[in-house]
């Protein structure tokens, strides 16, 4: 049976990794004092698509209608509500949150439509905040082993930019979706998507040298932003970037994306935006994609331990192991399916328990990667048995 297409079954190593990342961004996100949240997978269509019906992510929802005729949808991010979580909040509120979000989009080799994510947000924030957030990412991707390279740039700046050269209020939005694909589309293609709202020139002059931005009134935020990332230490991880402009319309000063150079697609974005009169930011983790990249050394060592008709044994040793950190499991039956068992679920060790082994307290392990065998002895110390290596 087939899942239906752009959502995915995970089993086995892979989503033993994808459990490992889970934990990195809750430590990491806890460590920058946020706290949980959890949410409704489901929410009043109107409540999801709020003031930002035309944005391609917002009409790209999952909708829905119960029992009682009323319109619902799946959740397409955490963001949105948070304009319920704040409510009464002492700011700033710094909240995190991990799970799916869904996407009625097409399908891609890295694109899907259940996505995990794991947001970070502060309700209440400054500048510094931002570049708080990016700091955080940064100890993320480190941990995760990804290269990466921030880009960021400010909404204000790229409004005021469209406003110099005649870019009407209501076409604002617009252009600034087109200009969003540079990245994804060739630079003729989006000039002749602009030409509908006079706006072609933009793309070139969003190209120019930085001196040349120092004339509009909003570079000052982007020049603090800058400072405010040396004060963190994070000048060589972080580029400005004029064309950076994120799709969803909400955004109102300052944008970043995460990329690598390994897949073309961004692995985290977010900025700022306001809500309820109140000045936030956040980014967002895609749980996917950083399992394409991440490279997680394995944590604890999976045994297999096969009981040949010494189970009571077995499970005291198993036991044993476990206290000490190692991930055990039981088979109960014969050696050489004991094995098949072993290699089918990547288990990297096995020991055997005979009635011979119980008697000496040695126990033969074999190595299921390199096909060696050691033995293990079973000695008494501090009242507590312990296993230990004879060498």
């Amino acid at each position: 049976m087939e899942t239906v297409k752009g959502f995915n079954d995970y089993t086995g190593e892979e989503a033993r990794k994808r459990a490992e990342i889970k934990k990195i961004l809750v430590n990491t996100f806890e460590k920058y004092g946020f706290e949980p949240a959890e949410t409704p997978l489901i929410e009043y269509r109107e409540f999801v698509q709020g003031e930002n019906k035309q944005d391609e992510a917002v009409s790209d929802i999952f909708k829905l209608e119960d029992k009682g005729k009323r319109d619902l949808a799946l959740r397409y991010e955490f963001t949105f509500q948070l304009k319920r979580l704040m409510q009464n909040k002492k700011l700033p509120y710094k909240r995190y949150q991990i799970g799916e979000v869904f996407r009625d989009e097409p399908v891609s080799t890295n694109r899907f439509r259940q996505i995990v994510q794991g947001d970070v947000d502060v309700v209440g924030s400054k500048i510094k905040d931002e570049i708080e957030i990016l700091s955080l990412s940064k100890e993320v991707l480190e941990k995760l082993g990804i290269k990466f390279k921030i880009y960021f740039n400010n909404r204000k700046f790229l409004n005021e930019v469209l406003e110099k050269e005649g870019v009407k209020e209501k076409d604002k939005i617009n252009v600034i979706k087109e200009i969003d694909k540079m990245d994804k589309l060739p630079e003729k293609e989006i000039k002749d998507n602009l030409k509908k709202y006079g706006a072609e020139k933009i793309i070139d002059i969003l190209k120019k040298e930085r001196k040349f931005f120092e004339k509009y009134f909003s570079y000052s935020e982007i020049k603090e932003f800058e400072d405010s990332v040396k004060v963190y230490g994070l000048e060589k991880y972080v580029e400005f970037l004029p064309s950076l402009s994120r799709g969803l319309s909400y955004y109102n000063g300052t944008v970043f994306e995460i990329k690598t150079d390994k897949i073309k697609e961004t692995i985290c974005g977010g900025g700022s935006y306001e809500f309820n009169g109140v000045q936030c930011t956040g980014i967002a983790f895609g749980l996917d994609r950083l399992s394409i990249l991440a490279k997680i050394p394995e944590q604890n060592k999976n045994v297999l331990i096969v009981s040949l008709n010494e189970d009571k044994q077995a499970i005291k040793i198993a036991n044993l192991m476990r206290e000490r950190g190692d991930n055990v499991s039981i088979f109960y039956g014969k050696p050489s399916k004991a094995l098949e068992y072993a290699n089918s679920y990547n288990i990297k060790q096995v020991i055997f328990v005979g009635a011979e082994e119980v008697k000496k307290k040695r126990f033969k392990v074999k190595d299921m990667i390199t096909g060696k065998e050691k033995i293990l002895t079973l000695e008494k110390r501090t009242k507590k048995n312990l296993i230990v290596q004879r060498k």
